[in-house]
């Protein structure tokens, strides 16, 4: 078995960070049905910006809305306005296509990668 990229959301912008709220990252849900990311998967999340890298998991943002917001203690890591990857991971034992999302600043889909 191997773990291997199965999803990125590429180059999103950090909408808000909230150290108040329970933690996670939350997501718009287009962009989660985009590269089949699922609410409650964990995710490795890395700032194109500062170098910060951290896991998480995934909540659902508003569909449409473009959300992504950095949650709990995640928020003192990575700040609003920051640009991230999203990473989604699977382990296998066959070789897979990644599905990859290439966003705007305004988190809108601009390419689709992969199956």
């Amino acid at each position: 078995m191997r773990e291997v990229l199965r999803s990125k959301i590429h180059r999103a912008t950090v909408t808000e960070a909230n150290p108040d709220y329970v933690g996670s990252i939350t997501v718009d849900e287009d962009l989660l049905d985009a590269v089949g990311m699922w609410v409650g998967e964990k995710v490795l999340v890395a700032s194109v910006d500062s170098g910060e890298r951290l896991e998480t998991y995934i909540l659902r943002g508003e569909r449409g809305s473009g959300m992504i917001c950095v949650n709990g203690a995640a928020a003192k890591r990575i700040s609003e306005g920051e640009i991230v990857l999203i990473i989604g991971f699977e382990m296998t034992d066959k070789p897979l296509t990644a599905r990859i999302a290439m966003v705007d600043g305004d988190n809108r889909i601009t390419e689709l990668i992969g199956d």
